[in-house]
């Protein structure tokens, strides 16, 4: 599970939905993404970031725990 990534989006107010919207996918396919089931790929997490959390490192938001 990407747990840094679910506190930012907490923090930030941001939901599943608005998340979906910005790359384009479902929000099951978030949901999916966010619990580890598929992976992000390299140009979503990019665009999470610049999009969405720029105050935050890449690196930090997409580690598994």
């Amino acid at each position: 599970m990407l747990i840094h990534l679910k506190k930012a989006l907490d923090d930030k107010g941001i939901t599943i939905r608005a998340f979906a919207k910005v790359l384009g996918v479902d929000e099951r396919t978030i949901q999916n993404k966010i619990k580890g089931k598929t992976p992000f790929t390299y140009p979503e997490a990019v665009l999470s970031k610049k999009e969405l959390f720029p105050e935050y490192d890449l690196e930090y938001l997409f580690k598994e725990e």
